[in-house]
């Protein structure tokens, strides 16, 4: 497992990634400050795994990071689906350095969209909106260059083909996807609702139904509707996010995590 043993190898990780924001930058001073064997060894530690689920179009890894009980309720966390709204990478960074209670099988995906995130784009480089792209209850929408452009066909893109896969694979009972900037989370019911609500009661996110637009070939409506007893919802970031915040919501995928596995019938 590669993990980043110098303050050196942050800063590179971060300036090829260009995460152009105030909050980013702050984050690599902070995490100059903490001693590299100190970093090494918390992330050594508590990773157990470390996976290149695929690549993206211009051949930058999908990485995903298993931490806590592989035979716990598994919860997978991904932190950016649209390359300009790379808040979530502030809470998986969190993640990935924290104890996983007992009975959780946490995979973290920082950014499914790696070319996205280092161009600060939407899309991906074929400039295809990754989240009108899966493959449940697609439909065309606009062209390239259109900011909703949903591809030339259901998961056309190599990072959802990617995703879709890992998913199958570890069928997740829950998956928290993140965006940005709207700062709330929309209404469930039952289980799902609970999870939702206790989230936003430990963040702050008010409960609000998002109105307006089209909303097809999503990731996380792909996910409850195609993998089998599977809950899967958005939490919208507002427009900024920092590190004592990120940590408020790291904690939050931790407590829900729990109430999840206390929920579900254990053989």
């Amino acid at each position: 497992m590669q993990v980043f043993a110098e303050p050196k190898s942050l800063v590179k990780w971060f300036v090829s990634h260009r995460r152009k924001t105030k909050l980013v930058l702050l984050a690599i001073i902070l995490l100059c400050l903490v001693p590299s064997t100190d970093l090494v060894g918390a992330r050594s530690q508590i990773i157990s795994e470390r996976r290149i689920i695929g690549s993206s179009v211009e051949g930058r890894a999908l990485e995903a990071f298993r931490l806590g009980d592989p035979k716990g309720v598994t919860v997978v966390v991904v932190g950016v689906i649209h390359g300009d709204e790379d808040a979530g990478l502030l809470i998986t960074d969190q993640l990935v350095t924290m104890d996983i209670p007992k009975g959780i099988n946490l995979w973290v995906v920082p950014t499914m969209n790696p070319d996205g995130t280092a161009l600060d784009q939407r899309g991906n480089v074929n400039r295809v909106d990754l989240n009108r792209n899966f493959p449940y209850n697609w439909a065309k929408m606009g062209k390239p260059g259109y900011w909703q452009y949903a591809g030339p066909g259901r998961a056309s893109e190599q990072e959802t083909k990617a995703m879709v896969a890992f998913m199958r694979e570890v069928k997740p009972a829950l998956g928290i996807w993140y965006h940005q900037d709207l700062n709330i989370i929309s209404p469930g019911q039952g289980l799902e609702g609970k999870l939702r609500n206790a989230y936003s009661r430990s963040t702050g996110i008010p409960i609000k139904r998002i109105t307006g637009g089209r909303y097809t070939g999503v990731a996380a409506t792909w996910q409850k509707n195609t993998l089998p007893n599977s809950i899967a919802f958005v939490v919208e970031l507002g427009k900024t996010l920092n590190i004592v915040e990120a940590k408020v919501h790291a904690d939050a995928v931790l407590n829900i995590a729990s109430l999840l596995r206390d929920a579900v019938p254990r053989n």
